[in-house]
């Protein structure tokens, strides 16, 4: 089959993103996306849905690799399921806000206040920004609301949250490490919420290659599954020895390299 000459380069791809994942606690799909887009526009999928499947197929992904991330930190006692629990609902609910709301606002307008919303963070957290001490996470309402929020972006932007999440969890002075693990599981949700809604929107789409499932290419989500959730666990590991102040400014450059990708992007089309 055509597909199996690019088995390779989907493995490589997967387990990279899957290392990246469980090392900042992310979805990984700010760094699949552009990779499987590449790739499937190399394989001459139909142009109109190129990043539509690429964006479906990462959102799946997302759930095998931020399940295998959320184990592993689970494992040095990093996630906090509390925190989990009183986010969720906020994070659902916002989810399916934004993809009411993705039809109506410009999504230049909303990726140009992201990105610097995402500099922004990062500097914050490059400088060792010291929340005040008596910062705390806030009550159940306030819980859901920032959930709401992250969901809502998460959607509009189709991320997986976590570049989000950690950033509002240590400003809440959770513990960096706590944060990332956490951050892993308040993943799985959203990338279940958002296959779903990509699997339904390309299921009468016309054109697509064989062996898709709406808008997920399930090749491709086969081999970056399997790899990923090898290299998730690594990058877990790796992350629990590093120092916080060094894993800390490497998740702020992670930051600004991915807020610059988006403007560039933006500004320099073609």
């Amino acid at each position: 089959m055509f597909w199996t000459s690019w088995a390779f380069a989907y493995i490589a791809i997967g387990l990279f993103t899957g290392f990246v994942a469980g090392l900042f606690g992310i979805g990984g799909g700010t760094v699949l996306v552009p990779l499987l887009t590449m790739l499937f526009t190399a394989q001459q999928f139909p142009a109109d849905h190129v990043l539509h499947l690429a964006l479906g197929t990462s959102m799946a992904s997302i759930i095998f690799t931020a399940i295998a991330s959320a184990r592993a930190h689970d494992k040095h006692g990093a996630v906090l399921w509390q925190v989990v629990l009183r986010i969720v609902p906020g994070i659902l609910l916002g989810a399916v806000l934004g993809t009411l709301l993705a039809a109506r606002i410009s999504s230049r307008a909303l990726a140009v206040f992201f990105a610097f919303f995402v500099l922004y963070m990062a500097l914050q957290m490059f400088v060792s920004f010291k929340p005040k001490p008596s910062r705390e996470l806030p009550a159940t309402a306030g819980m859901i609301a920032a959930g709401a929020l992250i969901g809502g972006l998460s959607s509009l932007v189709a991320i997986g949250g976590g570049i989000l999440t950690v950033p509002f969890l240590t400003w809440c002075n959770v513990r960096v490490h706590n944060a990332i693990g956490t951050s892993a599981a308040v993943g799985v949700p959203i990338a279940v919420g958002g296959s779903v809604g990509y699997i339904w929107n390309g299921m009468h789409a016309s054109g697509l290659p064989a062996a898709s499932f709406g808008f997920i290419y399930l090749p491709a989500l086969l081999f970056v599954m399997l790899a990923s959730i090898m290299t998730a666990p690594l990058g877990a590991r790796l992350a629990h020895r590093m120092q916080v102040d060094l894993l800390r400014r490497l998740f702020a450059i992670l930051l600004v390299l991915l807020a610059a990708k988006m403007l560039h992007g933006l500004f320099w089309k073609s």
